[in-house]
């Protein structure tokens, strides 16, 4: 079996909104450390744990977390000299732009390709990214590595609600996610929301991935700073149908996005419907509270996913798993 630890040492792949909120949230855990974060020019290591307030200061003034006061550098290839920590590590949240698709997979496999035995968690949005992912499947189970795939909010922690809900029909009929965003400031989530972008009429990946900051700022302009996002390319739908769920075709995602204010622009819910053993058709709905964030709703579960993980990965388990395959376990 592998080594298990009381606390585990967490690495976080990204410092844009979601990379930075780990950090904050990592910062309030016993069972977890806090002891690398890397950007597309520095990183930060410390084995002891980050300073969180340091590492926040560092990226607000700078742009990078490389110029993080005492644990940070400066680096042109920050992601492999974070994999020369790999050893000490025991979970990697990645949190970095799902754009290309094929950007978060190409990393997932230079982790593997560099021999990482560890646990990894991503809040891959895309269908078509997270297919690639799972197609890596062979190689992290002979590696070592334990991976969930769509371990945020949606998929994540409403596809889990889903799998759940199911399980009082025979038959399922359809999965419905809608989700409310509201963010104070768009520029500290510029990944996610281009990707938002993407799934917008009249735009596509490589569309959302040339626009520059001005282009994003000038389409929000136009919109009065919302996003309608409906029929989405959500990688919900091959989490629900590789879980023996539901098939993709029944499951669809959309939502609101309000880039200039914190409160939702309209409550976050899944709603399963199917039929009973008994003949009788129904739907159960769950409901996010209206006050937690998309980064409380997509970090929260990721670490979940994580503490889950490092449970299976000391008992050999390894490869790909998805959010509806396992439950989350709540880091204290």
């Amino acid at each position: 079996m592998s080594e298990t630890r009381d606390v585990l040492r967490v690495a976080v792949l990204g410092a844009g909104g979601l990379g930075m909120a780990a950090t904050r949230m990592l910062a309030g855990k016993r069972e977890m450390t806090h002891v690398a974060i890397a950007d597309s020019r520095g990183l930060a290591v410390d084995m002891d744990g980050l300073d969180a307030d340091a590492v926040g200061e560092a990226q607000t003034a700078t742009g990078t977390v490389g110029s993080t006061r005492a644990s940070g550098q400066l680096s042109g290839d920050a992601i492999g000299d974070l994999l020369g920590h790999g050893a000490d590590i025991d979970g990697v949240f990645v949190a970095l732009p799902n754009l290309p698709n094929d950007f978060v997979p190409s990393v997932v496999e230079r982790f593997a390709q560099r021999g990482y035995q560890g646990v990894m968690v991503d809040a891959l949005k895309r269908t078509s990214a997270a297919e690639l992912v799972v197609k890596l499947d062979p190689l992290l189970s002979h590696v070592g590595i334990t991976y969930v795939v769509g371990a945020g909010a949606t998929p994540g922690l409403l596809t889990a609600a889903a799998a759940v809900a199911a399980q009082s029909f025979a038959e399922i009929s359809s999965v419905d996610i809608n989700f409310g965003v509201g963010i104070a400031n768009w520029e500290a989530y510029r990944a996610t929301i281009r990707e938002d972008i993407a799934h917008m009429p009249g735009y596509d990946v490589d569309a959302a991935q040339r626009m520059t900051d001005d282009d994003v700022a000038a389409l929000l302009d136009e919109t009065g700073g919302i996003l309608e996002l409906r029929n989405m390319e959500h990688a919900d739908d091959i989490i629900l149908e590789l879980a023996g769920v539901v098939d993709r075709k029944r499951v669809t995602v959309g939502g609101i996005v309000d880039t200039r204010n914190p409160k939702k622009p309209v409550s976050t819910t899944v709603t399963v419907t199917g039929t009973t053993f008994e003949g009788r058709t129904s739907a159960h709905t769950f409901t996010l509270g209206d006050e937690t964030s998309m980064a409380a709703n997509v970090c929260g579960p990721a670490l979940g996913y994580m503490k889950a993980a490092h449970w299976l990965h000391t008992r050999d388990v390894f490869g790909v798993l998805s959010s509806a395959d396992i439950m989350p376990r709540f880091v204290r």
